[in-house]
């Protein structure tokens, strides 16, 4: 397991810490402002990347805060979530995500995939082994494995390698609002806290538009 799974650096109290008010919020303490700004994917919103690890026990503990927020988010906010491609079944899972969204099923079994990594102890770790589980949530299993190997595909695994390269991520979960601005759970003081500045971060970039 990668020890830089920022999650571990929750060591202790900063995960269960008490959450910053909105006036406390600042560069250096809770997020970093990145040296230089990585361009959106939708010029013109406000863009909220998540990166994430399906086998990241921290990003399955994230889920549950971070998923209705970002089904409520307004019209000019673009929320979206990368994999971390750290080598390994981090590849792997990072393939199988970047397939599901490929085919558009991904927001239907985003949950199904979680829930078999982290509840039912499901390795998920092969392509046979996803499609098979994967078919049981009503996916086509011969389209995901043609998609799977698709030129597509890895396209966007070499796109999501670029950007969090960009990003200078060590790490997952972390935050990164409008290609400017990092954080993670341990620096925002646990999920609740993340969304707080989260919020803050949104909030500064429309009113310096």
């Amino acid at each position: 397991m990668r020890n830089l799974i920022l999650s571990a650096v929750l060591a202790g109290v900063s995960l269960f810490g008490a959450t910053a008010h909105a006036e406390d919020i600042q560069a250096g303490k809770q997020y970093v402002e990145l040296g230089s700004p990585v361009p959106v994917a939708q010029p013109g919103k406000i863009e909220v990347v998540e990166l994430f690890w399906y086998g990241c026990p921290h990003c399955y503990q994230l889920e549950p805060t971070i998923q209705p927020w970002a089904e409520k988010l307004p019209a000019d906010v673009n929320f979206v979530r990368i994999p971390a491609l750290f080598g390994g079944v981090w590849n792997a899972h990072g393939q199988m995500f970047l397939t599901l969204e490929a085919m558009g099923v991904e927001g239907k079994v985003h949950d199904a995939v979680f829930n078999a990594i982290h509840r039912e102890g499901k390795k998920l770790a092969t392509p046979d082994e996803m499609a098979e589980y994967l078919a049981g949530q009503g996916v086509d299993k011969a389209a995901f494995l043609s998609t799977f190997n698709s030129f597509a595909v890895k396209g966007q695994m070499e796109k999501a390698k670029k950007l969090a390269m960009a990003y200078q991520i060590t790490g997952v979960p972390v935050l990164v609002v409008n290609g400017k601005y990092r954080f993670d759970l341990g620096t925002a003081g646990g999920p609740d806290g993340a969304i707080q500045v989260a919020d803050h971060l949104i909030a500064k970039e429309r009113a310096a538009k």
